[in-house]
C-alpha cells in the first residue's frame, strides 16, 4: 500500500515522500494518527499546501533550536551528590536531574530531548548530547561533584 508521509516518521521517511508500506501498518498505526494519507490527487494537492506551510514553521523551530545550542554549548552544569568512601555515587545523576539543573539556569529543555543511554552513575565530568531538533544537537558538559 502507497501513503503520503504528512509528518516525519522515523525508520520510515520524510514529510511529503510517497511510501509503500504494509497495509496493516498503514491502516492501524499511520492512518489513524494522521501520519499518512492515501496517494490521491487531492491528497496530493492537500501536502503540497501543507508542506509550505510546514517548511516556514520548521525554518523558525530550526532557528530556535540552533539559538539555544549555542546558549546551551556555552553553559557548564556541575550537579552536586553524595558519595561513599569508595567515591561512588548513592545514586545517580539522571537525564530529569540534568533537565532540573538546566531549567535552573535558565535553559528550559525536555528531559525526553536529553539523549544518555545509561544515568551517570560516577564522579567526574561528562559530555551529553541534546537534540532540540532533527537535525540541532547540542553537546552539554556535566560535571558531578561531590557534596559536603
Amino acid at each position: 500500500m502507497e501513503v503520503i508521509l504528512r509528518e516525519h516518521v522515523d525508520n520510515l521517511g520524510k514529510r511529503g515522500e510517497v511510501v509503500k508500506v504494509a497495509p496493516g501498518y498503514a491502516r492501524n498505526f499511520l492512518l489513524p494518527r494522521k501520519l499518512a494519507l492515501l496517494v490521491t490527487d487531492g491528497n496530493k494537492k492537500l501536502i503540497e499546501r501543507e508542506r509550505k506551510i510546514a517548511d516556514v514553521r520548521e525554518a523558525e523551530e530550526r532557528q530556535t533550536a540552533e539559538a539555544l545550542a549555542t546558549r546551551i554549548a556555552q553553559t557548564d552544569l556541575t550537579i552536586a551528590r553524595r558519595v561513599g568512601d569508595t567515591q561512588q555515587l548513592y545514586g545517580s545523576v539522571t537525564s530529569a536531574d540534568i533537565a532540573e539543573a538546566l531549567s535552573l539556569k535558565g535553559l528550559d529543555v525536555d528531559r525526553r530531548k536529553i539523549q544518555l543511554a545509561d544515568p551517570i552513575k560516577a564522579l567526574g565530568e561528562t559530555t551529553i548530547a541534546i537534540k532540540l531538533h532533527r537535525d540541532v544537537t547540542a553537546q552539554l558538559k556535566v560535571a558531578v561533584v561531590r557534596q559536603d
